[in-house]
């Protein structure tokens, strides 16, 4: 019985990076659907999976984060995990699927949920835009604000793991991650090759691919004139490794397998132990 990994719209669902890899399970129309059809959905993927994880965006409207909670409420379930990370959409979209790589290994429900927060420290995300006046996610100056007024302006911005922010132009540069990894590329109403004919291969990716631009990117980064970007580890070799390397503990609580100091399921931390996952965290390469 392997758990279910959801999200919230189907552009969140990314096309399957190897043949293991299992398909999403998505949550379409939570804001609109009655709630007893939620319920009874919800149910009929536990009762199939055993748990599932519901990986959002921030930026989800806050009617679905509402029905999110109110569905877990109601059924009273601590198999329900809600991971809501620190990322641009596209970032989330490719740590939903790395989880759904990693759904077809042998790894306990706690583990795979736990994997999340883990992985999320090997995502770079970012995005081209042609204005930061409505970004605030990313702390942007009031210079930096002033300058996205000047006709043709496009600014390049790293939102995880650090921010970064610079005006793009021939000396522009982001730092990057310093290991190998693949890059997707989703585009908006923005025309700009530079994240393909500069960003990329300053940061030597392995790989590019493109994916359709998320719905909730347009809320996340304040305007529909975007490039959205992100980097990622692509092998499943390797995302296993990085999480089995990671010392496993038993939640006092419900008593599932767990890595990290919080169990995603119910929320329960160990006494005494307040370590942060990303102590643990091995490198990729």
């Amino acid at each position: 019985m392997s758990t279910a990994i959801a999200v919230t719209s189907a552009d969140m669902a990314l096309s399957a990076q190897d043949e293991r890899t299992v398909p999403a399970v998505v949550l379409r129309d939570l804001d609109r659907q009655p709630l007893e059809q939620t319920l009874d959905g919800m149910q009929a993927l536990l009762d199939q999976h055993g748990h599932v994880i519901v990986v959002c965006s921030r930026a989800v409207p806050d009617q679905v984060e509402r029905r999110l909670h109110t569905v877990r409420s109601l059924l009273e379930s601590d198999r329900i995990a809600l991971f809501r990370p620190e990322l641009p959409p596209l970032g989330i979209a490719v740590l939903a699927r790395q989880l759904r790589q990693l759904a077809s290994c042998d790894l306990g429900p706690g583990v795979l949920a736990s994997a999340g927060r883990l992985l999320t420290h090997y995502v770079h995300s970012g995005a081209v835009l042609n204005s930061v006046t409505r970004l605030d996610r990313v702390p942007v100056g009031l210079r930096t604000h002033a300058k996205s007024w000047v006709p043709g302006s496009q600014f390049g911005v790293i939102a995880h793991p650090e921010p970064q922010l610079v005006r793009i132009g021939p000396e522009a540069a982001l730092a990057g991650p310093d290991f190998g990894t693949w890059m997707l590329v989703a585009r908006g109403q923005l025309q700009s090759d530079w994240v393909t004919a500069s960003l990329a291969p300053a940061w030597n990716v392995l790989g590019l691919r493109e994916a359709v631009l998320p719905a909730e990117s347009v809320a996340w980064w304040g305007t529909g004139k975007l490039v959205e970007f992100c980097t990622y580890l692509p092998d499943l070799s390797v995302l296993y490794q990085l999480v089995t390397s990671v010392r496993q503990s038993v939640c006092h609580w419900c008593g599932i397998d767990v890595i990290g100091d919080r169990c995603v399921f119910c929320s329960a931390t160990p006494p005494g132990h307040d370590r942060p996952v990303h102590e643990g965290h091995a490198s990729p390469g």
